[in-house]
């Protein structure tokens, strides 16, 4: 999510601190690495030990958007700030070893997200998830209808033998999830909603087949849908923030109101594990599955962070899908839960192991760090912070702090 600003619903207000320089924030796909979008171009860091990598200036404009294809040149960019470099309804493909760009996708409206795999590109639009090919001529395989997605909520899976996308459903709390490699396309495309354009090529330059890009193209807002979707009624109000873990086999999930977070198994769509971030209402800014399932993080607006472990007790077996969480090895639990049939439902609640709050309390994104038991931060403040965390007692010390901008 943009921690540059407020999401569209934030009206409090506060004075928070934060850089005005900075636009955009992510991660790539296994928290290695870092990329930032600024009024004036983008830079890449190494995320532990942290360590800039590179930066690009451009003298006429800013980077609001900015995806990174794990640790290659490749990266997708979308125009912003106050003069952005190119326009809010393309992503332009960059090509950092020639530094130009390389491929271009048109849309009828203004793009909230891109994420990139080895062999798609997906985009969100307001009510709209478009996934397109990877390859000299970027075709679009596939539209998918949405509810209001001011936020741009979307995830795709990040382990090279796994392609489940994640996405707002129609409906509003419902999501949406996917297998892109069982999805079989359509001859011709199927139109969304706008006029079908075709795909045109524009210029060629020759691109290792590594990333399967050489051809720069604008495309519409077509494509196809699949039929093998699944769909998870996860909420009573609207999808705020996804993640899926890198083998594709859950997916987390959090609504507006930003008090639980949900784990769902992709393929049944069974509920696996219900956790308490809090009981005051926040905006999530990120939920980071760690890279062997095991641990799940989650960031806001108040500049706390939680972490909760997802590994489930020996005796946990015979449990219920939904009681497995409450087995948690070390998650909190309210001393009241021996009542859970007569209390409201907050005390049978499963909370973090771990929490902390970040050193100027502002937005920020999280990940995990080389470290099983340490988190990465990016705050809206430019900062960038490493925490780690006792897997017994929950305690959390700060190992390094950073500006990055």
């Amino acid at each position: 999510m943009n921690i540059g600003r407020p999401v569209p619903r934030t009206s409090s207000g506060s004075q928070e601190a934060y850089a005005p320089e900075l636009l955009y924030a992510t991660f790539n796909q296994d928290y290695g690495c870092f990329a930032i979008g600024t009024q004036t171009g983008f830079r890449i860091f190494n995320s532990d030990p942290y360590k800039e990598k590179m930066r690009r200036e451009f003298k006429d404009g800013g980077i609001g958007i900015v995806a990174m294809l794990y640790r290659s040149n490749y990266l997708a960019f979308v125009g912003g700030g106050r003069n952005p470099r190119f326009p809010p309804n393309k992503v332009m493909l960059w090509d950092d070893a020639s530094s130009k760009i390389i491929a271009e996708l048109e849309f009828r409206s203004d793009v909230l997200n891109v994420q990139l795999q080895r062999e798609r590109i997906v985009v969100v639009l307001r009510n709209k998830c478009i996934v397109c090919s990877l390859e000299a001529k970027p075709r679009h395989l596939h539209a998918f209808e949405t509810s209001d997605n001011d936020r741009g909520a979307m995830a795709i899976s990040g382990g090279s033998d796994s392609s489940v996308l994640a996405f707002p459903g129609r409906q509003k709390g419902h999501i949406q999830t996917v297998d892109l490699h069982s999805c079989v396309g359509l001859p011709s495309a199927v139109q969304d909603g706008a006029a079908v354009q075709r795909t045109s090529v524009r210029s060629r330059s020759s691109i290792s087949a590594d990333s399967g890009v050489n051809a720069s193209a604008t495309a519409s807002g077509a494509g196809v849908y699949p039929a093998n979707i699944n769909i998870v009624a996860a909420h009573s109000t609207s999808i705020s923030a996804l993640a899926v873990s890198a083998d594709g086999s859950m997916v987390a999930s959090a609504s507006e109101k930003g008090t639980l977070i949900r784990i769902f198994d992709t393929v049944s769509g069974r509920l696996l594990h219900e956790l308490r971030r809090g009981v005051d209402r926040a905006d999530i800014y990120s939920i980071a599955f760690s890279p062997d399932n095991t641990r799940l993080c989650v960031s806001s607006d108040k500049g706390t962070v939680h972490v909760f472990n997802l590994e489930a007790k020996q005796n946990a077996g015979r449990q219920q899908p939904a009681e497995a969480a409450a087995a948690a090895a070390g998650n909190r639990h309210s001393n009241l839960k021996f009542m859970k049939d007569l209390l409201p439902k907050y005390f049978s609640s499963v909370w973090s192991f771990a929490h902390f709050r970040t050193a100027n309390d502002v937005r920020c994104i999280c990940g995990f760090g080389n470290e099983r038991n340490s988190v990465i931060v990016l705050c809206a403040d430019g900062t960038a912070q490493k925490y780690s965390f006792d897997s017994y007692r929950g305690i959390s010390s700060r190992e390094w702090y950073r500006k990055f901008i």
